[in-house]
């Protein structure tokens, strides 16, 4: 049988993600193929694969760190919470209903069956598959019908490495905690741990690195330092500050910076769309949930949401909207992508999403948005100031262009634009063209750099994963892990699970 690994994780955020792109990225170095896998993920990030499939978007960034195409497999269940406590399910890059928490519980077994044909697929096609837990897998509330952590390593018999994050404190009674609400049959494959996010003196750790070791029968396999400027495709949006927030930015390369405001929705999705922004020199991105946020800044960005309406509700109880109509009449720039383009229309139809039936848009743009039952997937290719663009589109709400210019699937008014289009921004020439429009409205000296590739840029990011892993891990180990299973007479830690 092809050999396998799942990466799992104290907590959510403890690192799980980076560290499954980082043994990915160093497996591939080596010449081995391999693939990530995650079996259910619940994130409002997601991407669309080259035949249309939705998945995670920390897969898709998995496999680009695999050097392999992304594809529905390596993400079978992925889960978008929406608005009224239920969740989206997608399942196979296609949306099958929607649950509650409940109703998902109900479907589990059958999901399962699912995942592990997708794990199996993918074992007999490539020599290594990494696979990611979710949340944690000590959360003995979920174990019976656990499809992503240790449910998924019991069925498939995968070894399991669990990270902790070190900064967060607490990271030992984590790890020790985790493994002790564990049963013995699911101890039996947890073999070895990673700590996450470590900065300070390296002699200060090791005695408690060495009495873990004691106290589990289990060896640390890395001790992986803090990390700064990865920011590469979140799950979600526990932490966004760190997502696009407090980055080191370049020096400008005219003479003054340029401000991008982000308004935080309380449901937003896809936020990566405004990383290939923060990337560029002098160009500083700050998320904004109040109208003065707004005031100073040179280009106000209303990202996607998986809530349209309820979040345009939200828009509205701040006193954003009037902000955005102020600034529209300004001449000043917004920019609205999926969602955020809905909801810049004069009236949305949906009795879909939120069946909330006819509501009044903001009104800024000449269009019309109708949800559709089926959810809209794919990959366009398009061009605007006179270079080639292309995105990815996830969305329900389909918008009739009225009136305005044209702007790739969109339209613009004055200084408002609006398009379906994910992951727009990261082409290069189109960005920067964009943003001598915004300089150029805003009256800001601001002059985009010649040489910014934000494609290089996640490369590079890439590769300082696979070095954390060759640097900082123990790879003889954990290649034998990989290779051999999880070792025979493993001490049981008690209570075990209750």
């Amino acid at each position: 049988m092809t050999k396998a690994l799942l990466v799992a994780g104290t907590t959510s955020d403890a690192g799980k993600s980076v560290v499954t792109a980082g043994i990915c990225r160093w497996l591939a170095r080596q010449g081995v193929r391999v693939a990530p896998f995650k079996a259910q993920n619940m994130s409002l990030n997601s991407f669309v694969t080259a035949d249309g499939a939705e998945i995670g978007r920390a897969q898709a960034m998995q496999a680009q760190a695999a050097g392999v195409a992304p594809e529905a497999a390596m993400n079978p269940v992925l889960l978008k919470p929406g608005a009224d406590g239920r969740s989206q399910v997608v399942l196979l890059g296609r949306p099958v209903a929607e649950v509650g928490a409940l109703d998902y519980r109900e479907r589990k077994p059958v999901l399962l069956e699912r995942a592990l044909e997708c794990l199996a697929d993918l074992r007999g096609r490539y020599e290594v598959v990494v696979c990611e837990g979710a949340g944690s897998p000590a959360e003995i509330n979920l174990r019976d019908r656990d499809i992503a952590n240790m449910g998924l390593a019991t069925a498939a018999n995968l070894p399991v490495v669990v990270v902790g994050d070190i900064d967060r404190g607490g990271v030992f009674a984590a790890m020790y905690g985790t493994l002790a609400l564990l049963s013995a049959q699911d101890q039996a494959l947890v073999a070895g741990w990673f700590v996450n996010k470590f900065r300070g003196d390296a002699r200060l750790l090791a005695p408690g690195l060495e009495m873990l070791r004691e106290l589990t029968g289990r060896p640390v396999l890395g001790t992986l330092p803090m990390l700064s400027g990865l920011w590469l495709d979140a799950e979600d949006s526990l932490d966004l500050s760190t997502a696009v927030e407090n980055r080191p930015t370049a020096a400008p390369h005219g003479a003054e910076v340029l401000r991008v405001a982000v308004v935080r929705l309380p449901r937003l999705s896809n936020f990566t769309d405004v990383d290939a922004l923060a990337q560029e020199p002098g160009v500083l991105v700050r998320w904004a949930t109040r109208p003065e946020e707004l005031a100073d800044a040179d280009l106000v960005v209303l990202p996607g949401t998986r809530a349209t309406v309820a979040d345009l509700d939200w828009l509205r109880g701040r006193g954003l909207d009037t902000a955005l109509r102020a600034r529209a009449a300004a001449g000043l720039p917004v920019l609205g992508v999926c969602g955020g383009y809905q909801m810049l229309s004069r009236e949305i139809v949906d009795a879909v999403e939120s069946k909330a039936g006819a509501v009044e848009g903001l009104g800024l743009l000449p269009t019309r948005v109708e949800f559709g039952v089926e959810k809209v997937l794919g990959r366009p290719v398009g061009e605007a100031y006179g270079e080639r663009v292309e995105g990815y589109e996830i969305h329900h709400g389909v918008v009739s262009v009225e009136g305005g210019e044209a702007f790739l699937d969109g339209c613009r008014v004055g200084a408002v634009w609006g398009t379906t289009w994910h992951g727009a921004l990261e082409n290069d020439g189109f960005r920067r063209a964009l943003l001598r429009e915004v300089a150029s409205a805003a009256g800001r000296a601001f002059v985009p750099a010649p040489d910014t590739s934000f494609a290089a840029a996640r490369e590079e990011r890439l590769d300082r994963l696979g070095d954390l892993i060759e640097e900082h891990a123990d790879t003889d180990a954990l290649w034998k892990l990989i290779e051999g299973g999880a070792p025979q007479g493993l001490p049981f830690v008690p209570p075990g699970a209750p």
